[in-house]
C-alpha cells in the first residue's frame, strides 16, 4: 500500500477509528464508548477522554500502518470553546440539554423571528440545543466568566483537527447544518452570529472538507509515533460525509435515507427554497461536500426503535429482534387499533410537538409511564407479543419516514437508497417502499458511510484530486427492495396522523 488514511468517526456515544488504504479498502478498525458526563445538572461531552483515546489509537496503529492523512467525521450540533491557552475554556455542552421555554423565547427575541431565520439560514426551530447558536447563547449565560475567556468557537470536527494541528478553521458542511450561524445567500456567517456578537470568535478561514488544514504538531507526532508530515483535513459533518459517495456516483437525482439514532433524509437540490407549508416545520438544508444545497429532514428513528424494543424485549425476556411476519403487519394495518406515536426527543423530528405514547384499542399509554417496566403499573397488552409489537413500531417509523421524504421533496419515481442501521430491518424497508410505489428502493452496501465519506475527502486532499474524479476509486453495490402491498396502509397512516 502507498499510504493509509485514518478516519475518526465521532458519534454521539460510539467513537470509531477506521483505517483505509489508498484504494479505500478498510484495513482495521477500533471503537470506544464515551457516555455523557455530568457537570451539575448539565450533560457534557467527555472531550478529554476522547482526545486521549485518539492519541492512544494513533499510537497503536502508527507502528503497523503508514498513516499519512487523518480526517474527522462528527455528529452535528456540537462546538468547543477555546481559551487563550488553546484548550477548552468550558465544558462541551451536549445538544440534548433542554433549557426550557423561557430560554428559547429569549434567544428568539435576540436572534429574530424563527420563520425569517429559517429563510435566511435554512435552519428550523428545534427544541433542546440542536442549533449551535442556541448552544453558544446558553453557555454565555451559564458560564459567563469562561465565556469571556473564550477566543474561538470551533465546530466539532474542526476542534479535533485543531487538537492535532493547532490550526483554526471552519468547514461549510458543519457551519451550514441547522446551526443558525450560516447565511446561505451570503455564503458566510449570518446575522444571528452578528446579533450574538460572536463574529470575532468564529473562524475567518472557511475551508472545503476535501482540503488540507495542516500537519500534525510536534507534540502530537511525538505522542503517536506518526511522521511530522502527516496531513490533517478540516473534517466534515457526518451526514454530509455519508452523502458524498452517492453524490459522486449518482449525481443529484436521488434521495438518501441514512438511518441510525437519527434518521436523516437527504435530497440534493439546485437551490434553497421553502414552500409556505414547509416554513415552521423541521425541514432544513445542509451544504454538501461540494458546497451545494441538500434538502434535509430528520427524526430520531433509531432512538425510538431501540427505546421501545428495550421495553418489548424486557417484557418478553428476549434479546433477539423478531423477524418480519407478513400476516401480522397486514392485520395491524387493516384493523387500525394499535399505534406507537413519536417523539422521544421533544422539539425534534417531523412531529416535534407530539408526546410519545402508545394506543391500544383507543386506550392511551404514555411512554413515560411504561419506559421503566419494573415500576410500570400498566403495559399495553400487545407488548406481550414481540412480533406484533415490533410490527407496530416499524409501521410508526415508516409513517414518520414517509413524512420526512415528502418534506425533503421526493419526486414521483425518484430512486431511494437506504443505509445504516435499518438496512437489516426487513419490515421497515418493505413498508417504506410500498408507500412510494413508483420509486425504486435500494439497500446500500456501504457499512460505515460517514467514515467512508470522510476517507474520500482525505484521499482527495492528499492526492490533490477533485472529489468528483474519485468515482472510479470505489464500487457501491446495492440490493433491490422488493415491492409488497399492504392493503389499507394509507388509511392507517391517516389514522396515525389524526391521533397526533
Amino acid at each position: 500500500m502507498d499510504y493509509v488514511i485514518a478516519v475518526f468517526d465521532i458519534g454521539k456515544t460510539n467513537k470509531k477509528l477506521i483505517l483505509f488504504d489508498n484504494n479505500l479498502k478498510e484495513l482495521a478498525s477500533t471503537y470506544s464508548v464515551f457516555p455523557m458526563l455530568k457537570t451539575g445538572d448539565i450533560e457534557v461531552e467527555d472531550i478529554d477522554g476522547i482526545n486521549n483515546w485518539i492519541l492512544k489509537s494513533l499510537s497503536g496503529y502508527s507502528k503497523k500502518y503508514p498513516i499519512k492523512v487523518i480526517a474527522f467525521s462528527t455528529q452535528g450540533a456540537t462546538f468547543v470553546s477555546i481559551g487563550r491557552n488553546g484548550k477548552p475554556s468550558m465544558p462541551v455542552v451536549s445538544y440534548t440539554n433542554e433549557p426550557g421555554a423561557s430560554f428559547h423565547n429569549e434567544f428568539y427575541r435576540l436572534a429574530g423571528n424563527p420563520i425569517e431565520l429559517q429563510k435566511i439560514t435554512a435552519t428550523p426551530k428545534f427544541g433542546t440545543l440542536l442549533n449551535i447558536a442556541k448552544g453558544i447563547f446558553y453557555i454565555k449565560n451559564k458560564y459567563p466568566d469562561s465565556y469571556n475567556r473564550t477566543e474561538y468557537f470551533l465546530l466539532y470536527p474542526q476542534y479535533f483537527s485543531f487538537f492535532l494541528t493547532g490550526e483554526i478553521a471552519a468547514d461549510y458542511t458543519y457551519a451550514g447544518c441547522h446551526s443558525y450561524l450560516w447565511d446561505f445567500k451570503r455564503n458566510n456567517w449570518s446575522l444571528v452570529a452578528e446579533r450574538l456578537n460572536i463574529i470575532n470568535k468564529l473562524p475567518a478561514n472557511i475551508l472545503k472538507p476535501a482540503s488540507v488544514l495542516g500537519r500534525i504538531k510536534p507534540d502530537i507526532a511525538s505522542a503517536t509515533g506518526l511522521s511530522r508530515d502527516t496531513l490533517v483535513t478540516p473534517g466534515i459533518h457526518d451526514s454530509n460525509a455519508s452523502l458524498l459517495p452517492y453524490l459522486i456516483k449518482e449525481g443529484n437525482e436521488f434521495v438518501l435515507n441514512s438511518t441510525g439514532t437519527w434518521c436523516v433524509v437527504m435530497h440534493p437540490m439546485d437551490k434553497v427554497y421553502f414552500s409556505d407549508e414547509e416554513l415552521g416545520k423541521v425541514v432544513f438544508y445542509n451544504l454538501s461536500a461540494f458546497g451545494t444545497p441538500v434538502k434535509t429532514t430528520i427524526f430520531t428513528g433509531g432512538l425510538e426503535h431501540d427505546a421501545y424494543m428495550k421495553i418489548i424485549q424486557k417484557v418478553n425476556g428476549i434479546k433477539s429482534l423478531p423477524d418480519f411476519n407478513e400476516l401480522t403487519y397486514k392485520r395491524i394495518v387493516k384493523e387500525k387499533k394499535l399505534f406507537i406515536l413519536p417523539s422521544l426527543l421533544k422539539g425534534s423530528g417531523q412531529f416535534p410537538d407530539s408526546t410519545p405514547r402508545v394506543y391500544e384499542n383507543g386506550k392511551r399509554y404514555l411512554y413515560s409511564d411504561i419506559s421503566d417496566t419494573e415500576y410500570a403499573k400498566d403495559i399495553p397488552a400487545f407488548f406481550n407479543d414481540p412480533v406484533t409489537a415490533r410490527a407496530v413500531l416499524n409501521i410508526s417509523l415508516a409513517v414518520q419516514t414517509e413524512t420526512a421524504f415528502n418534506r425533503a421533496g421526493i419526486k414521483d419515481g425518484m430512486t431511494v437508497f437506504t443505509e445504516g442501521g435499518f438496512r437489516k430491518n426487513e419490515g421497515y424497508n418493505l413498508l417504506v417502499s410500498s408507500l412510494f410505489p413508483n420509486s425504486k428502493f435500494f439497500l446500500s452496501n456501504i457499512k460505515e458511510a460517514s467514515a467512508f465519506g470522510a476517507a474520500l475527502t482525505a484521499k482527495s486532499a492528499y492526492e490533490g484530486r477533485e472529489l468528483n474524479s474519485l468515482g472510479s476509486s470505489f464500487k457501491m453495490e446495492t440490493k433491490t427492495i422488493n415491492k409488497m402491498d399492504f392493503p389499507g396502509l394509507p388509511a392507517y397512516r391517516d389514522a396515525f396522523l389524526d391521533l397526533l
